[in-house]
């Protein structure tokens, strides 16, 4: 006689894998709920307290924390089996276990503290590490997913193979990781701890596997974290479209996370992960107008994010104008929906509301044999803390295209400079080696799509290093600078500035972005 011991949450698909696991043989073990279930399927299940000869205490806190429970899952046959014989310890064959719904309990609004630890769970992990542990002799089960792999096996060979106790337990250990990484992260911001931890888990869990990576040979998968929020890439709602790539995400994910900061109606258009033009508008397709004006050349084939509502006349103009892989907005409209489906192969994303800024978190980036983490770069200057250092003071008009300027060029690829003028960009230089050409490069662009760079703003990412930038800036007609400043050379850099009328601001803040 076998016996496999089933307490579970989620209770789908469990009476079936009961029902057929009592006509191969098993006895059934549970626990509260789950025992009620199959009690109530007409299924014989004994108690975990018939094991344990002890009740359950401290509202079901201790239950399953016993020898008899946690020896039958550790017990080796053939070595320990004297032992078990001695302490009346009988072997469990089966795992079946998956935890309290902790995530799902913090993701609700009105959760509080007292509810989410009593989510915590303890024994379930305790027991799933235990039979992992012990993969050669018992099988377990934390996925209901897995539940017909294992009963196929027992139904045509009479035995979970080696194979599958070896997937089942490595898929154990990466589920009670990510479950540890759920608790700790919630804790973390729960408790306003920002010190970087000295262990930091992630608790990732794969969502989709890709089609492929960069490229058609590297392979890729989208995970998810926990907590994550509706109005994000990952949290988004798919409404019609081709099945997303590793760059659709990557450049989509770039492209909302410059228009969400932006004042309404607003329009990004993304090309490798850098904004190829961005619009502030009186409308959603003002925006996009001014956004697309930028850049019409690099636009085909673009991502584009907006901050509102996408109506049926900007859909159509867009599905009619240009080539695009992806659509983000917070909503769209019936007549959008149905203007872009002339265009099948849009991937269309729905977020919801945008927050305007994400909140403060931590970021990482992969490395050979380790990871670098730092602060989201969410900070801003407010406009009273803009330092004006040259003798000539920006008008409002150019007060407000600087403001716009500093908030995008983070979203550039370093070195960035941007022309902004009249709540647009105009011209873009990114992921240069050199400031000076990046300068260079923006002209360009301006001139290129036929946009007029005299009277424009210019915002740099870091200081200027040398007066070069600047005397370049000034022979393309730009008028105000924004930059954070702090180079050996500011002096000198300013003064290039006096010597051309131009006005200059300092933030006091970098934004590189690698």
């Amino acid at each position: 006689m076998r016996r496999a011991l089933i307490s579970v949450s989620d209770k789908a698909g469990v009476v079936d894998l009961a029902s057929r696991l009592r006509g191969l043989g098993f006895d059934l073990i549970s626990t509260g709920g789950t025992a009620t279930a199959l009690r109530n399927a007409s299924l014989q299940v004994m108690d975990v307290s018939e094991i344990t000869g002890f009740p359950e205490i401290m509202d079901g806190r201790v239950k399953t924390l016993h020898p008899a429970i946690h020896g039958g899952l550790l017990g080796r046959r053939a070595v320990d089996d004297a032992v078990m014989r001695e302490h009346g310890i009988g072997p469990i064959d089966l795992l079946v276990v998956n935890l309290y719904p902790f995530e799902a309990t913090v993701s609700r609004p009105d959760c509080t503290r007292d509810e989410a630890i009593e989510n915590i769970d303890v024994g379930g992990p305790a027991m799933l590490r235990a039979a992992a542990k012990n993969h050669a002799f018992v099988a377990v089960v934390v996925d209901p997913a897995d539940y017909e792999r294992v009963l196929r096996e027992l139904e045509q060979d009479g035995s979970v193979g080696v194979d599958t106790r070896r997937y089942l337990a490595r898929k154990v250990f990466a589920h009670t990781a990510s479950y540890d990484a759920a608790v700790f992260n919630w804790l973390r911001h729960a408790d306003g701890d920002t010190a970087l931890p000295v262990r930091y888990p992630l608790g990732l869990t794969l969502r989709d596997t890709l089609r492929y990576g960069e490229n058609p040979h590297q392979r890729a998968g989208l995970y998810t974290l926990t907590g994550g929020a509706a109005d994000t890439v990952v949290g988004a709602t798919f409404r019609q479209g081709k099945e997303l790539s590793f760059n659709n995400l990557a450049d989509a994910d770039a492209a909302l996370e410059c228009v969400r900061s932006l004042a309404a109606p607003a329009c990004v258009i993304v090309k490798h992960a850098n904004p190829c033009g961005v619009g502030l508008g009186t409308s959603a397709l003002a925006a996009y107008e001014k956004a697309y004006a930028t850049d019409p050349t690099s636009a085909f084939g673009g991502i584009i994010a907006f901050n509102t509502t996408v109506d049926g006349a900007l859909a159509t103009t867009i599905v009619e104008r240009q080539f695009v892989e992806v659509l983000v907005a917070p909503a769209y409209t019936p007549e959008a929906l149905t203007a872009l489906a002339r265009k099948p192969n849009i991937r269309v994303l729905q977020t919801g509301p945008l927050r305007p800024v994400l909140p403060p978190g931590l970021r990482v980036e992969q490395l050979e044999g380790g990871m670098l983490v730092q602060d989201a770069d969410v900070a801003t200057v407010p406009d009273s803390d803009l330092r004006v250092v040259t003798r000539r003071q920006p008008t409002a008009a150019e007060r407000a295209d600087a403001a716009l300027a500093w908030k995008l060029v983070r979203s550039v690829k370093s070195n960035a400079i941007l022309f902004v003028r009249d709540g647009a960009t105009i011209g873009i230089g990114a992921g240069q080696m050199s400031r000076v050409m990046s300068v260079r490069i923006a002209a360009w662009k301006a001139e290129e799509a036929g946009l007029e760079t005299a009277g424009a703003t210019l915002a740099s990412d870091a200081f200027f290093p040398f007066r070069d930038g600047v005397d370049l800036a000034a022979s393309f007609g730009i008028r105000t600078l924004i930059q954070p400043g702090g180079s050996v050379r500011d002096a000198e850099v300013i003064a290039a500035a006096d010597e051309h009328g131009m006005a200059m601001l300092f933030t006091g803040m970098r934004h590189f972005r690698h």
